[in-house]
């Protein structure tokens, strides 16, 4: 394919798929195919969203995870911001930063909010939900640890690659969450384990911020979460939507 950024369906059997590449902007405007269908394996996926104006993090959602650090699991969403340039494609770079020796992956199931909202009742928050996809919660881990908020720890370029695609219509109550490290298994969970469900986070995120199409809810990571270092490739995978994998370079 050509070097045109282009929005697209993708259909068909896994390992034939084919991405039908239709004009609009799904978040905004009604989408019309094209007619042009082009095989997956020619094209470069690119994040799915980039959000309008925030990534809002879930800081300690299962308590497996909020145990191996040490932390006690809050009565509330503990909650936090990235800002929209931390988010990268699938097949991206991570940029190790040089202020940083601890730098860990966090995998993560991500919600795409689809319309302006605020104040949203957990019954409706499916009204507001666009889709679904893959993250890593990338974290400078000893930076989190030094610093009296996260925004340094997990704010740095390149540490919030979304992907591969978005899934619109998916029970995400229950999935399988996994993250390999260099094709090592380093966590295994399921979205059933997480503390806040999603209608709670988005009823609880909406009461504190309007959330505008494009936004993104990092919903929390597992326990295994460790360091990645430049030369290492990261997977996560969550059930029902795919794989997104990054490889790690010094920045």
């Amino acid at each position: 394919m050509d070097d045109r950024q282009v929005f697209g369906v993708v259909e068909g059997d896994a390992g034939a798929e084919v991405l039908a590449v239709v004009e609009g902007d799904p978040l905004y405007t009604p989408l019309r195919p094209t007619g042009e269908h082009v095989p997956l394996s020619e094209v470069k996926l690119l994040t799915p969203v980039i959000p309008r104006s925030k990534v809002v993090g879930v800081g300690r959602n299962y308590a497996d995870h909020a145990a191996e650090l040490g932390n006690e699991v809050p009565a509330e969403p503990l909650i936090f911001l990235k800002p929209n340039t931390t988010v990268c494609s699938p097949g991206d770079a991570i940029r190790y930063p040089q202020q940083s020796t601890e730098v860990h992956f966090e995998g993560e199931l991500a919600v795409v909010i689809g319309r302006l909202c605020s104040d949203v009742p957990a019954a409706r928050a499916a009204e507001v939900i666009f889709g679904y996809t893959v993250a890593n919660d990338v974290t400078a881990r000893d930076l989190q640890r030094s610093d009296d908020q996260w925004t340094r720890a997990k704010g740095f370029d390149s540490f919030c690659p979304l992907g591969p695609w978005i899934v619109t219509d998916l029970d995400v109550t229950d999935l399988a969450l996994t993250t390999e490290l260099n094709g090592e298994l380093k966590q295994a969970a399921r979205t059933a384990a997480m503390v806040h469900k999603v209608p709670d986070l988005i009823a609880w995120i909406s009461s504190v911020m309007t959330l505008l199409p494009g936004d993104v809810i990092l919903t929390g990571t597992p326990a295994g979460v460790g360091p990645m270092k430049p030369g290492d490739e990261v997977s996560v995978s969550i059930e029902g939507i795919g794989t997104l994998t990054n490889p790690v370079v010094a920045r």
